[in-house]
């Protein structure tokens, strides 16, 4: 009887495969499905800051805020889409000798393109959908002070925090090709979903929409009045540019999500299951 999930040899397989499949989607295919994975993301995030943006506690509200992103990647997962930080772990095909780097490459920039597109849809699917104005325009607030945070972290701080962040995204992909049942990817993903969320580390992709929705919601006086009564000065509010988004926080944190991937979850298993297992025996062991 076939076991229900996979080792952690045949996982690493699975990847090497998964990953030499999402090299051969077309051009179109990959920014289509980047598209939808910004889209699913940034539908957890818009649904996270709703749930929680009425909540004192910090350490509860990112708790709920946790459950809920974890939404995010099961769409991307189970329903097709495409998410660059989990494409990371094409690094393992590549590190395999069966996959060049140029097509790897290739993937993580249009996959890449297409989650900011659909990550600022969403954004602006959302400012024009009015529901910021809940909570008498507290929702709006709550968004603006989520960006300028994210856009006030130093360049260090942001990188490590991408590093963190996208070491356990990479697990719960990874966990989930351990499964072969909907319900087991579905538990995989789960926990690393939340445990990051709670913890408040920084995802590029996820950060496509906490900054431009916070740019956006910005350009309502309303807003921003009620940003005033959460602690946001008019000197940080000033910060929240695209430049400062772009510069300060998505490069950071995209590079940190970069290692966190590549290193410490693709490069890390292929050392322990791949290389380790095709290293010739020692004779004169």
């Amino acid at each position: 009887m076939d076991s229900p999930y996979r080792n952690p040899t045949e996982i690493t397989k699975f990847f090497i495969e998964s990953g030499l499949n999402k090299d051969r989607q077309s051009t179109l295919r990959l920014i289509l499905l980047g598209i939808l994975g910004g889209a699913f993301i940034a539908f957890a995030s818009e649904g996270s800051n709703t749930a929680i943006h009425t909540v004192a506690s910090v350490g509860l509200g990112k708790a709920l805020a946790g459950a809920l992103f974890a939404t995010g990647l099961m769409l991307v997962v189970l329903a097709g889409g495409e998410l660059f930080t989990g494409n990371m772990l094409m690094i393992v095909p590549a590190l395999s000798g069966k996959l060049p780097v140029t097509r790897m490459l290739r993937n993580w920039s249009l996959v890449y393109a297409g989650n900011f597109l659909g990550s600022v849809l969403i954004a602006g699917f959302i400012i024009l959908s009015g529901q910021f104005d809940f909570s008498g325009g507290l929702l709006g607030a709550f968004t603006i002070k989520v960006a300028v945070y994210k856009v006030g972290l130093t360049f260090t701080k942001a990188f490590f925090m991408g590093i963190l962040c996208n070491w356990l995204v990479c697990m719960a992909v990874w966990m989930a090709g351990a499964a072969k049942d909907a319900i087991g990817k579905l538990f995989g993903i789960f926990f690393p979903i939340w445990l990051f969320i709670t913890s408040g580390f920084e995802h590029s992709i996820a950060n496509m929409y906490y900054i431009p929705a916070g740019i956006m919601a910005k350009a309502n006086p309303l807003y921003v009045e009620q940003a005033a009564s959460l602690g946001v000065t008019a000197s940080s509010l000033e910060q929240l540019t695209w430049g400062r988004f772009l510069v300060s926080n998505l490069l950071p944190v995209t590079l940190g999500n970069m290692v966190g991937g590549i290193v410490f979850v693709g490069l890390f298993f292929w050392l322990a299951f791949i290389h380790q297992d095709n290293k010739p025996a020692d004779p004169a062991s």
